[in-house]
């Protein structure tokens, strides 16, 4: 079973292994299976931008000819050197049969890098690549914070930059969850800081606080279906960010309302899957997990409730104004979404 650890992902992606010539990097962290995949494809031709090189596909694009990605593997290419095909599972075709078969091949000069979400141990896809000689699985979690505090020093060590001890402090419970998202942060902060040697504590205030957006629907996630030591940390990273009070219940609110129309649907006859994959706007991959407990763990009945009562802790929240109170609607959000965990738990 090739599935490979995190010591030793890092090699794999500086010198892809010839021998593995169909690698699925997979995991709820969408913008580091973007990033791992990029990098494998990098170092699998000479010019990802020449699309005699370089073909990508998604799994739809393989729904009515469900033998191209064999068809793709095989081709010579016409102008000799290695060719990559990037293909992005997920949809309703299930790409499986077309792996199994690629698996049985012995690809010359040809790479295949398969991007997907987060897959269960037991997901089929996952399995066949994991237990097959010629592939292998790439797993891709959220980033601990001793990983993303090394991401920090060495995006800004990039850049030319240092960072301050507290600074770093701030920042890094800030980050995590995507990748993508945590460096784009952190190298919006680096332009902020151009020119000088340093990153200070006002530079990560003035810059990242507007990432505690990326919170928010990490703390309403965790919230509805139930996680309330996430509750707990998720609360912490937004009120360190600066989001207010209001902002945290208004996502709540929001929150509700699309579970409470999923709820109607499925107490209506609809599955879980039916109803989230109708879902407008469409529920991320990265969040789908959470939702689907929360719409396990609720009725619509009990989520028109909640919904008052979140909405009567928006109100109350918005009526303190003043300093001293804004640290009582910090209070009623907190407790607002301890009390929808706690309820979430109670199914």
């Amino acid at each position: 079973m090739v599935a490979l650890k995190t010591p030793e992902i890092e090699s794999f992606l500086a010198r892809p292994d010839s021998a593995r010539a169909v690698v699925l990097v997979f995991g709820p962290d969408a913008g580091l299976v973007a990033e791992r995949a990029q990098t494998i494809i990098q170092a699998s031709v000479e010019d990802p931008r020449d699309p005699f090189a370089l073909v990508r596909l998604e799994a739809d694009d393989l729904a009515g000819d469900p033998t191209r990605l064999i068809d793709e593997a095989q081709t010579v290419p016409l102008f000799g050197g290695r060719r990559a095909i990037a293909v992005r599972a997920g949809g309703r075709f299930n790409i499986v049969p077309a792996v199994e078969t690629l698996l049985t091949l012995t690809l010359r000069d040809c790479r295949v890098v398969i991007e997907a979400g987060d897959l269960k141990r037991t997901a089929p896809l996952r399995t066949l690549c994991e237990r097959a000689r010629n592939a292998v699985a790439i797993p891709c979690y959220a980033d601990d914070e001793r990983s993303l505090a090394r991401l920090v020093d060495a995006e800004l060590r990039a850049a030319g930059l240092s960072i301050s001890a507290d600074a770093r402090a701030t920042l890094v419970p800030l980050l995590g969850g995507d990748r993508r998202a945590s460096l784009s942060e952190i190298r919006k902060l680096a332009l902020y800081a151009h020119g000088r040697d340093r990153v200070d504590l006002e530079d990560v205030l003035a810059v990242v606080a507007d990432a505690s957006a990326l919170a928010l629907d990490g703390i309403v996630d965790a919230a509805f279906a139930g996680r309330m030591p996430d509750v707990e940390v998720e609360f912490a990273k937004t009120r360190v960010a600066g989001t207010t009070p209001g902002s945290i219940l208004s996502a709540a609110l929001r929150q509700v309302a699309h579970l409470h129309k999923a709820r109607i649907a499925i107490e209506s006859g609809a599955s879980i899957d039916e109803t989230l994959d109708r879902a407008r706007p469409p529920v991320h991959f990265t969040r789908r997990s959470l939702v689907e407990a929360a719409l396990k763990s609720w009725t619509a009945a009990r989520l028109e409730r909640t919904m008052a009562q979140l909405a009567e802790a928006a109100f109350e929240a918005r009526r303190q104004p003043t300093l001293v109170q804004s640290v009582l609607a910090e209070t009623i959000a907190h407790r607002a979404l301890i009390s929808v965990a706690g309820a979430a738990r109670r199914k």
